[in-house]
């Protein structure tokens, strides 16, 4: 089906108002929960596929998340969408007020390739749960995850409610020449860029989650051992090929060599005897050499090992990182760690700041301290304290970036706040008509308007 044939279906489909039954948005929703329940073997075997990623892992980081996600979305889709009352100021008596949830139309869902079913299927259930239609488009550099996600959708749902357009290049920029009601959009700050700027041709309002170099910090009066494993998992999780991965970390010098001790103890805990068929594949070839690139005249201290016939990176720490080297220039979406160490937590807060905000940070410490310092200086969109990666699981935490990381958040109820407009209504009775707004304006009226307007 063309483009914009699907687009008027999925108009008309909005135009008739089922969507916004709240029983029709709950059917849809379990429809979409009992088939990603059904095709998980399909969509773990697109996953091993694409990535070499083991299942375990695809359930814990993408079906696991979107299964949440969906039944936290069912529980409470029929609260959210209820009028919500709102009191109203004495001047305007005798009145009401209230804010009704409208559901944007057809909306656009573009998804990355690192985490394709959750990033696909996580923003749906939000989109389907607050009344609308959707298209998703899935990354062309997973293929076989972009073929499953389809089968999923396409069993789920009509299409004129929800529908996939496969491709690559060609396919996005036909997309986001139409207009859309709202575009939802996970992927690189440049591509990011690309799709404001289309978006702002019909002013189409946008959420941009985007990436940037998270930072980690780690100091002395952390659990060194539990600090190095937690950073190693976030960092090995899909290669590294996270948005939220540890991207670098500063290290307090007195624990530095602890550090790099119980680094080396995690990664030969996580692969045993050194195999690595566990570890998934960088998604292609020109993404391998450029972190391969990355590598080169760095101090490697762990790893640092390449195999181009699988497209695996060992695990890899950097130490000490050179700021001004190529690692510490740009997001690294590898299982690569540049080590800063540093003596004072200002030293870190002061890099921080000076680059771009980031998607996520973390710190681990048991020092109040210094939590409440970073936290009341550093900007970022979200992170966790002694821990890496794991905010985005919580569907009570809204996800999403500041700045350059992106802008508008999504989880659980900001899924749903996301893909709706609040419409502010003011109900007034016609049966009383106090005439002091209306002109001549009179002294009186002014004393009045002082009293009741402050």
């Amino acid at each position: 089906m063309e483009i914009s044939e699907l687009l008027e279906k999925q108009r008309a489909c909005y135009g008739s108002g089922r969507t916004r039954s709240v029983p029709y948005r709950m059917a849809a929703l379990r429809r979409l929960y009992d088939t990603v329940q059904a095709q998980t073997p399909e969509l773990e075997a697109a996953m091993l596929a694409d990535f070499g990623k083991p299942a375990a892992e695809t359930y814990m980081t993408e079906i696991g998340l979107v299964l949440t996600e969906i039944r936290d979305q069912l529980r409470h889709v029929r609260r959210w969408s209820r009028v919500r009352r709102v009191p109203t100021p004495l001047m305007h008596f005798p009145a009401s007020s209230y804010i009704s949830s409208e559901p944007y139309g057809v909306v656009l869902i573009m998804a990355p390739w690192n985490y394709p079913i959750q990033l696909c299927l996580a923003p749906l259930a939000g989109a389907i749960a607050a009344g609308n239609c959707a298209i998703v488009k899935p990354s062309a550099y997973a293929p076989h995850a972009s073929r499953a996600i389809r089968t999923v959708i396409e069993a789920a749902f009509p299409a004129e409610h929800a529908a996939v357009i496969e491709g690559g290049r060609a396919e996005n920029q036909a997309l986001l020449h139409e207009r859309f009601d709202y575009i939802f959009f996970t992927g690189s700050s440049a591509v990011g860029k690309l799709v404001m700027q289309a978006a702002a041709e019909h002013l189409t309002p946008v959420s941009l989650e985007l990436g940037g170099k998270s930072p980690v910090i780690v100091d002395d009066t952390a659990d060194i051992r539990v600090a190095a494993r937690r950073v190693a998992f976030g960092k090995v999780t899909n290669a590294g090929q996270t948005c939220v991965a540890p991207d670098y970390a500063f290290v307090r010098e007195p624990v530095l060599e602890q550090f790099l001790t119980e680094y080396r103890r995690a990664l030969a805990e996580f692969f045993p005897g050194g195999d690595l068929s566990q570890l998934p594949a960088i998604v292609n070839e020109r993404h391998f050499a450029r972190l391969r690139g990355l590598l080169e005249g760095q101090k490697i201290v762990i790893g640092g090992g390449c195999d181009e016939q699988t497209r695996r990176i060992e695990p890899t720490v950097i130490c000490p990182a050179d700021p001004a080297s190529a690692v510490m220039q740009e997001e690294i979406f590898g299982p690569i760690l540049p080590v800063i160490p540093y003596t004072h937590i200002r030293e870190c807060i002061s890099y921080i700041n000076a680059h771009e905000k980031p998607l996520a940070l973390y710190l681990f410490t048991r020092d109040c301290a210094i939590r409440q310092r970073v936290l009341a200086t550093c900007s970022f969109g979200g992170g966790c304290m002694n821990d890496t990666l794991v905010h985005l699981s919580n569907p009570h935490l809204p996800f999403g970036g500041v700045g350059a990381s992106g802008m508008g958040s999504y989880h659980g109820k900001k899924s749903f706040d996301t893909f709706t407009h609040e419409r502010s209504i003011l109900q007034k009775s016609p049966s009383v008509d106090i005439r002091l707004r209306y002109q001549p304006y009179t002294e009186g009226k002014a004393r009045a308007y002082r009293f009741f307007l402050r």
